[in-house]
């Protein structure tokens, strides 16, 4: 029992492991080819019963690859245990920044510079997977692939390169800033291959990235309407501008 619930304990402070809490993350870690190396659970024929009804796909997968435990030692697993009953541990997918800023191919690329919520990361991790982003960045402090961002974006992680930086490589994308007094956003006003600069919750993007930008655009608002949340805004930008 200890040495189980100290794996998950140390993996949350491991640079190349993350702790999945719950079956979306889990049933998305294994569609998009993750390397799991455990998972557990309290109740195998609930989690059965579940997998079959959400993620048929991956239901013999996860099926194959569950330990049942006990209740009260999967309940040491995490701080608040997920209420679809199971938990695992994979490695976190190797990317380069710098190739992923160089590669071809229109898709934008998602930059967040300091965000403070993991919660909203997550979030919008789902967003751009969703709309086919080609990578997913965040500039400062907050790790993307921490435990309460994975459970935000359901494991969508795994989906698109994700990464923390400390700095942004050289590049020959065009950063375009979205900002509250940018141009007016119109389908089709993001140019191809665009580093979508989105700042925190509290402060916006940072006069040094408003500044590199070559495009700086606004999501057109109700009169009195000041913000949206980072994920909505995320979406808007990538479903709106993108468009023809």
């Amino acid at each position: 029992m200890a040495e189980l619930m100290e794996r998950y304990r140390a993996a949350r402070k491991d640079g190349d492991l993350v702790v999945l809490e719950g079956l979306h993350a889990l049933k998305h870690a294994l569609r998009f080819g993750a390397e799991l190396l455990h998972a557990a659970t309290a109740d195998a024929d609930a989690l059965e019963v579940l997998a079959s009804r959400l993620c048929p796909d991956v239901r013999e997968r996860i099926l194959d690859l569950v330990e049942p435990v006990d209740a009260p030692l999967f309940r040491t697993l995490a701080p608040v245990p997920p209420d679809t009953g199971v938990m695992a541990l994979a490695c976190r997918p190797r990317m380069d920044p710098a190739a992923l800023l160089d590669a071809a191919g229109a898709a934008p690329v998602v930059l967040l510079e300091e965000p403070s919520h993991p919660g909203n990361v997550g979030a919008a991790v789902r967003v751009a997977a969703a709309a086919g982003a080609a990578g997913f960045l965040v500039l400062g402090m907050l790790d993307p692939w921490r435990p309460a961002a994975v459970r935000g974006g359901a494991g969508l992680q795994f989906a698109l390169p994700t990464r923390r930086l400390a700095r942004l490589p050289a590049h020959t994308r065009p950063l375009v800033a979205v900002t509250a007094d940018g141009s007016p956003l119109r389908s089709g006003t993001l140019p191809a291959r665009a580093l979508l600069a989105f700042g925190s919750e509290r402060r916006g993007l940072s006069p040094e990235l408003r500044q590199a930008a070559a495009l700086t655009v606004g999501i057109p608002m109700r009169e009195g309407v000041s913000s949206l949340n980072l994920a909505t805004a995320v979406a808007v930008a990538l479903y709106m501008g993108g468009g023809s």
